[in-house]
């Protein structure tokens, strides 16, 4: 051009900054001087766009004269980098302010998930246009606030504003979220009032709303097949629709059915193939594809890591031709969610080695692969990465990097960075609530929850878990009641944490209540929901165990391992091999889980060539190698039966090093069988690997005290004393009404002691005239017989037994948690106690559970 106007100059700059090149249209701008207030404000807007604050601000900090463009596009900037405060103070000293103006930091609130500030400067605009409540909509939406995006849409449609079609995909969006099919079919006869009804990206997020709700596939197959045009994207979300309803040879049939299997269908397919499982026919699917391009190879990358098929995923990104940056995250996420963590690093490694900087995606993996190997160093070292990649502020990053140092235990990190933040959100606060729990400050934790200004059921989720695991659980229940009575949905996992806590003292009752909340709020037929559900009753020792499994329309391994495991826990050993025929019929396949819960139920129902069967079966019929936890099940059940010198050499003969839990079995079989001369050798064995824990000292000195070998018992208290070793006292604890009652062996603390102690000796009078008699074997003491008769009464389930007997009506079951293995004595005692008085008595020890009715034990005596 022989001569350039300043338009054809502003023009050029405008390409560059369009087109992302903000080097050479600053170097133009440059040589003209800066130009005017125009080409200032086309560089300033093309950095903003970016989010290269220092440099807008640079820009901006030059201009002499600005007009509302370039306050607009450097608030912005703020915006878009994360900075509220900073967005809001420039907002707050603008000479004016149009519409756009509002709208921008109506939009940085939203984009912070600042919604009570977002919504407070809706409401004091002084002009909306359709952008405004666009913003608004779509801010509650993607803050799961659907309710509140439906409300705003409706107040909107009552102002007579129109919508276009980003504002109709945005209520979608809500719609969608609420998933509530008669709000669904209420929307349909306005977007034809709209004339929206033949917008084909209209319509197929209406498809997309129909088909995120399971049980209205049917209208959304039916809405599909009545459309009158399809693109590839309608295809793609009705076959993502049937595939993630588990329908997914109704996916394949629609696939067939598309004209032009384009990339969206072929990557919905693969997907939906690989989450099913079907992750060979998912392969068959990538191959057949003629020139599969990069979204293509990633969704198969990505299939193979949901199946935990690493090596495979591995094999398929060598071989990319061509990889983008979701290529390089799908693989360093898959390394770190399947435990390989180092790997995780290490590819990252390569990719920086390239020099590419990581996506966010990648740099929140690799933070999560450093929390799961307690990596500080390198964690450290990626957060540099972050601040030289400039996203050391993203929320994102910012959590990963909370989360990170929690679990490192690195509290000093996690405040510095949670200090750091210029926008904390839910998440945030959630990740610094989880990283005082994981350093153990759990009331520092409960402060900020009851100061949140707002919590989500992830805060929920998280304190109560974190009481849960700190074995507080009635403060777990307590904020469960809590947030129920602040409105606030539970989710599937509140629920599992709290029927474990119920499972663990055996609260059966409150377990009932909250299996009426799941059914209440429809997360009963949730998997996971169910199998807690089963496997606490089964811990509980109700029956409605098994209700829970028959009522389950879909079950997985976990659900066969839970029933297996429950019935070995209650000495159910047939039942528990019926079930696993029923199990291989399905065409389940077992896993060492499996395994352990048969050999378990064998060995307490003596079933010593069945257990050798399954023992053998493992590795003959499924190619699993046992465990030591399988070894130490075939010792037990070896020891059990009275091969006590078949198990020691049954040890000696492993493949593998014996852990302390394998001699401890035997030293266990030896107590039963009183053979002192395996069980000294045992216990050595024990006392050098575990020379602090008491119950191996006194299961030696049970042998030893048993055949009378007082002068042994002695020693072994001797080296007890030596070592600084106290035997762990017996405890047995009961709930009625709501409250628990703990009893110690020898008992003078509770407040009805000696109501307990009359109930007891009436008892003990009354069972010696029916033939009960003391076994005074099982006391430790070289005393007289009738101390050792008076030692044996005040055991600690006795205790238990004469309370429950002295507080609940004349029938009432009674039950009653043990942290010991009941002792023959007590086992005799009670079973003579249920006979007399016509109770159910259950009692869940150590071991196992014994359910005593009419004078026998379920065990058989055998335990």
């Amino acid at each position: 051009m022989p001569r350039r106007s300043i338009f054809d100059w502003n023009t050029m700059i405008s390409a560059y900054c369009n087109r992302g090149m903000l080097e050479d249209a600053r170097s133009l701008a440059d040589s003209i001087s800066g130009g005017n207030v125009r080409t200032s404000t086309i560089l300033l807007s093309g950095y903003a766009r970016l989010g290269r604050v220092v440099d807008a601000r640079r820009v901006f900090a030059g201009m002499l004269e600005r007009n509302i463009v370039a306050w607009n596009a450097m608030v912005s900037c703020y915006v878009r980098n994360g900075d509220i405060m900073m967005a809001r103070r420039l907002f707050d000293s603008m000479p004016r302010r149009d519409v756009t103006s509002w709208n921008s930091m109506v939009t940085g609130y939203c984009h912070s998930r600042q919604m009570v500030d977002a919504w407070r400067l809706f409401e004091y605009m002084p002009e909306r246009n359709l952008v405004s409540w666009t913003v608004m909509i779509s801010g509650y939406a993607r803050t799961e606030q659907h309710r509140k995006a439906w409300d705003i849409f409706r107040m909107m449609h009552r102002e007579g504003v129109s919508p276009d079609q980003s504002n109709f995909a945005s209520v979608l969006l809500a719609v969608t979220g609420l998933r509530d099919i008669a709000v669904l079919e209420g929307f349909r006869p306005l977007a034809l009032k709209t004339g929206f009804e033949s917008d084909l990206v209209i319509v197929t997020s209406m498809l997309n709303a129909y088909t995120r709700d399971a049980g209205a596939l049917d209208i959304a197959i039916k809405f599909f097949e009545g459309m009158p045009e399809r693109n590839e994207y309608t295809w793609s979300t009705m076959i993502a629709g049937l595939s993630h309803g588990g329908r997914i040879d109704a996916a394949i049939a629609v696939y067939e059915r598309d004209p032009v299997k384009s990339i969206p269908s072929q990557t919905a397919l693969l997907t939906g193939l690989a989450r099913c499982g079907r992750i060979t026919d998912a392969r068959i699917l990538f191959e057949k594809i003629p020139d599969p391009g990069v979204v293509s190879w990633n969704a198969m990358i990505t299939g193979y890591m949901q199946n935990r098929m690493v090596d495979e995923a591995k094999e398929l990104f060598d071989r990319m031709p061509f990889r983008n940056m979701i290529s390089w995250a799908g693989m360093v996420a898959g390394y770190a969610q399947n435990g390989r963590s180092e790997e995780a690093l290490d590819l990252l490694q390569a990719l920086h080695r390239k020099g590419m900087l990581p996506s966010l995606s990648s740099l929140t993996s690799s933070f999560f692969a450093c929390a799961n190997i307690g990596a500080l160093e390198t964690g450290r070292q990626l957060h540099s990465l972050a601040v030289k990649a400039g996203c050391q502020f993203n929320s994102y990053v910012c959590n990963a990097l909370i989360t990170m140092y929690g679990k490192c235990r690195s509290l000093e990190y996690v405040r510095q960075v949670f200090n750091g933040m210029k926008v904390k959100d839910t998440v945030s606060w959630n990740s610094f609530i989880s990283a005082l729990v994981h350093s153990d400050m759990m009331e520092d934790a409960r402060h900020i929850f009851d100061n949140m200004l707002g919590r989500d059921v992830v805060s929920w989720t998280t304190i109560i878990s974190a009481y849960a695991q700190a074995e507080r659980g009635n403060e777990a229940v307590e904020l469960f009641k809590t947030m129920l009575h602040e409105h606030e949905l539970p989710n599937s996992q509140i629920l599992t944490i709290l029927l474990s806590v119920c499972a663990s003292v055996a609260a059966s009752k409150l377990g009932q209540q909250i299996h009426t909340v799941a059914i209440k709020h429809g997360m009963y037929s949730e998997l996971i929901v169910a199998n807690a559900l089963m496997s606490m009753y089964f811990k509980c020792g109700s029956a409605d165990s098994h209700k829970v499994f028959y009522s389950m329309e879909e079950r997985d391994i976990f659900t066969w391992n839970t029933f297996i495991t429950g019935c070995a826990q209650h000495g159910l050993g047939r039942q528990a091999i019926n079930m696993y025929k029923h199990m291989e019929s399905a065409g389940v396949l077992p896993n060492g889980v499996t395994f352990v819960g048969l050999l378990n139920a064998c060995s307490h129902a003596g079933l010593v060539d069945e257990g050798w069967q399954f023992f053998k079966s493992m590795s003959r019929d499924y190619g699993l190698t046992p465990l030591l936890e399988h070894y130490a099940c075939m010792v037990d059940l070896l020891g059990r039966t009275g091969d006590v010198q078949g198990a020691e050499q049954f040890i000696y003969d492993m493949p593998i090093e014996p852990d302390a839990v394998i001699w401890s079995a035997l030293l266990g079989a030896c107590k039963i069988h009183k053979n002192a001369e395996i069980g000294r050798r045992a216990a050595e064995k024990l006392f050098a690997t575990e020379p602090s824990n008491a119950g191996n000292y006194v299961m030696l000195s049970n042998i030893y005290s048993s055949l009378g070998m007082w002068v042994e018992v002695a020693e072994v208290r001797r080296i007890m004393k030596q070592q600084g070793v106290t035997k762990e006292p017996g405890c047995s604890w009961m709930q009625i009404r709501n409250k628990v009652h703990s009893f110690i062996t020898g008992d003078k603390q509770h407040e009805q002691i000696k109501d307990i102690e009359s109930t007891l000796q009436d008892l003990y009078t009354l069972l010696r005239t029916t033939g009960y008699v003391p076994d005074t074997e099982f006391v430790l003491h070289d005393i007289d017989e009738e101390q050792k008769q008076s030692t044996l009464l005040y055991h600690s389930e006795k205790l238990a037994v004469a309370y429950g007997l002295l507080v609940t009506p004349k029938g009432m079951p009674i039950q009653i948690m043990k942290n010991l293995r009941i002792c023959g004595d007590c086992h005799t005692f009670i079973k003579f106690v249920s006979h007399v008085t016509k109770r159910h008595i259950d009692i869940r020890d150590g071991n196992r559970y014994h359910h005593f009715r009419n004078g026998s034990c379920s065990c058989g005596d055998f335990w």
